[in-house]
């Protein structure tokens, strides 16, 4: 699972431009995690012999208050088609999306903080 972990509320919301608020922050984290699940979604691999269990499997949880959104895959082998194993080649989905979003992540927090 990756993580990117935002610390520092208090800080952010004193530097938010005054029009701004909590919710603004709520909903940037809530559509960036589900801009996250849509492409890991569509990178993850379907096995005709699975049906796309992988790409069903994933999921969002927004937790903490919504300042936190947790998008990972609910399959026992999703880390072994990430990272490949002897006998296959790695077929990452997780990372390559999630280093994008991250980036528009900062991107629209910073809009926020105009």
């Amino acid at each position: 699972m990756a993580t990117l972990e935002f610390k520092g509320i208090d800080e952010l919301m004193k530097r938010l431009d005054p029009q701004r608020t909590e919710a603004d922050v709520r909903k940037v984290v809530k559509d960036n995690g589900a801009d996250l699940q849509e492409a890991m979604q569509r990178r993850a691999p379907v096995a005709a012999y699975m049906g796309g269990t992988l790409r069903r499997s994933i999921t969002i949880e927004i937790k903490d208050r919504g300042l936190t959104a947790v998008v990972q895959p609910n399959t026992d082998y999703a880390s072994y088609v990430e990272y490949g194993t002897r006998f296959m080649s790695a077929q990452p989905y997780i990372r390559p999306s999630f280093m994008y979003q991250r980036y528009q992540f900062i991107r629209d927090l910073q809009k926020l903080m105009r």
